[in-house]
């Protein structure tokens, strides 16, 4: 039996996120927000959260946590999303909070959040199109979408497929969301990210 991820915790706010790439991309958006005393940690897929939070829980220095934050992916239902997190947490002996961005118990504190804005049905991908709708090379992307359509058929996960898109025409082309985000390519300022900006600064916020 494989032994579980060797976790080390190095900050008092710990996010818990999908996997690498959310990690560079929440990473640098936390650093862009000042909020130094938030660790992000990438889990490696919705499906290992129950037995990476059990892991989480009994490293060395969990004790020393004082708020715990989960994003995932809606994808197709944000309710059965926060569900999924809510019965991990449990099942772990955590706080669970009674709904998405509402923080629960005490040491340590316990918050959550469904990406694209905890209402709708999409993904990170999806949250960060939003955020570049007036950037010039958008009006792009949907020709290009409907040639392919029409002489093949449209990638399984359309969102994700955009996005790449959108990143060729950056000055460095060939990065992924995550790294893009450690490049500066997603404003982080634009009123798309304000929910999930908000999400963050509360879970930093002393309690």
């Amino acid at each position: 039996m494989p032994e579980p991820p060797r976790i080390g915790i190095t900050a008092s706010v710990v996010l818990v996120v999908e996997g690498r790439d959310e990690e560079l991309f929440f990473s640098a958006f936390a650093k862009r927000l000042g909020l130094t005393t938030l660790q992000v940690m990438g889990i490696g897929g919705k499906t290992k959260l129950r037995a990476n939070l059990k892991a989480l829980r009994d490293a060395p220095g969990f004790s020393s946590v004082v708020s715990l934050g989960i994003v995932r992916d809606a994808n197709n239902d944000p309710r059965a999303a926060f569900l999924s997190v809510s019965d991990a947490l449990r099942d772990c002996g955590l706080s669970v909070p009674r709904e998405v961005g509402q923080p629960a118990g005490r040491e340590p504190r316990v918050m959550a959040f469904i990406v694209p804005d905890a209402q709708r049905s999409g993904m990170l991908e999806d949250l960060c199109l939003a955020a570049v709708r007036d950037d010039p090379a958008m009006p792009c992307l949907d020709p290009f979408f409907d040639c392919v359509e029409e002489r093949t058929q449209l990638p399984a996960e359309l969102s994700k497929a955009k996005v790449h898109a959108f990143l060729s025409s950056r000055p460095t082309p060939d990065l992924r969301l995550g790294e893009a985000a450690q490049k500066g390519y997603w404003p982080f300022e634009n009123a798309a990210f304000e929910t999930i900006k908000g999400f963050l600064r509360e879970l930093c916020a002393p309690d």
